[in-house]
């Protein structure tokens, strides 16, 4: 994958959903919306789904950050964290690549930034 951070992990998915949250809020992130993808397959399509989380993560600073260099760069946040159960009941934890996605912008402020989100993404999914 060339467009985000990822790491597969044995830990189980409760687990992986605690040890996340937390590595967030302590290298700067909050989560700001959750998407629980196999209850909303459920209740929606009427289908089986594997567990499947989706955490918009933001970091309040680098965004305010952001936004005061270009308002629409905010069609890019917040930063979606997604970790989902394997058959072999591993999880996969997959972040966005925020300086790839904000190369959009041609923006070198927000590539900067960008690529500080990265390396605090990074630490927190090496924190599981």
């Amino acid at each position: 994958m060339e467009y985000g951070i990822q790491k597969k992990t044995d830990l189980p998915f409760d687990k992986v959903d605690e040890i996340l949250r937390n590595a967030l809020i302590y290298v700067g992130f909050g989560i700001i919306t959750e998407i629980d993808i196999q209850k909303t397959f459920k209740e929606k399509l009427q289908i089986q789904y594997e567990r499947f989380q989706i955490l918009g993560a933001c970091n309040p600073h680098l965004a305010n950050q952001a936004l005061g260099i270009e308002r629409e760069v905010a069609m890019f946040l917040p930063c979606n964290v997604i970790f989902w159960e394997n058959d072999d009941l591993s999880v996969t934890i997959s972040a966005i690549d925020a300086q790839k996605q904000l190369g959009f912008t041609k923006n070198r402020g927000l590539l900067e930034i960008g690529k500080e989100v990265n390396t605090l993404l990074s630490k927190a999914i090496e924190m599981i």
